[in-house]
């Protein structure tokens, strides 16, 4: 967030258009065959974010074996050059780039030289006191420390969903849930357990909880994304849902009855009203 602002501030300064190059599939996903790579947003997660910024383009480049084999002068003088026209570039503290992420920021000052643009770096100390990175997020959200990991993030960790048709279990003891699927399996998701969560649904702000887990006390085997809202008296099937995650209320639970569930949720719903109100 901090090289986004950098990067339109100083476009338009210099009457500019400011440009973000992203790659998808995540490098990892093509060269070691990772398909247990977890990200932290899904492509149109990122997209939707960058927007938010007021950037004039996202580039989304196709990453493939044979774009992972350009050497970095050829992707420099190939794509940043005769087909972005760059006339500067603002990176990380520890950005790689090229075959085999060989080149630095000393070889792209070299390049800068060369054909003629700016090179910019932000420091880790510009950023924060502390360096912050995906890893330590990822670590975060699979911990349950839901504040932590929004606080690295500068926003509130969310998902993005369809809601589709349940057991409607929860109806039967007053809780009634929307499930949430999610088609992207590469999307990260925080520990299972309970949380408070928020989603604007048809331009309102509704707060409610969320599990993520096996439903334990009904025997269930296959992980699914159950949300209650509070107060929300519409028929949400088949709506798409951005779930905002803001605090980790407990470990996901074995019940010995529905009526123990039920109590157990009560709890949840108070605890997460009072931390909602505490919000406000």
């Amino acid at each position: 967030q901090s090289i986004l602002k950098k990067l339109i501030h100083s476009a338009r300064e210099q009457k500019n258009e400011s440009i973000v190059l992203t790659f998808f599939p995540h490098p990892r996903m093509v060269l070691q065959q990772d398909s247990s790579i977890k990200l932290l947003n899904t492509i149109d997660e990122k997209a939707t974010l960058l927007e938010k910024f007021g950037l004039d383009y996202l580039i989304i480049q196709p990453f493939d074996e044979t774009f992972s084999n350009m050497l970095a002068e050829d992707f420099v003088k190939n794509v940043l050059i005769d087909k972005l026209n760059i006339h500067k570039i603002i990176i990380g503290h520890d950005h790689r780039f090229g075959k085999n992420r060989i080149a630095d920021i000393n070889d792209l000052i070299d390049f800068g030289k060369k054909y003629n643009f700016e090179v910019e770096q932000i420091s880790a100390q510009d950023i924060d006191e502390i360096t912050i990175s995906s890893t330590k997020i990822r670590k975060a959200l699979l911990d349950g420390k839901i504040k932590l990991a929004n606080q690295f993030l500068g926003y509130s960790y969310f998902i993005s969903g369809h809601v589709i048709e349940g057991k409607k279990i929860g109806r039967t003891i007053n809780f009634p849930t929307a499930n949430i699927q999610i088609n992207e399996s590469y999307k990260l998701l925080p520990k299972n357990g309970v949380y408070v969560i928020s989603s604007i649904i048809n331009n309102v702000l509704y707060f409610g909880m969320m599990n993520i887990g096996k439903n334990p006390t009904i025997g269930e085997n296959q992980q699914s994304i159950e949300v209650h809202f509070f107060e929300l008296n519409e028929n949400i099937y088949n709506k798409n849902l951005q779930i905002s995650i803001l605090e980790h209320i407990r470990e996901e639970q074995k019940f010995n009855s529905l009526t123990e569930l039920k109590a157990q949720l009560e709890r949840d719903k108070l605890f997460s009203l009072n931390y909602i109100q505490n919000l406000k």
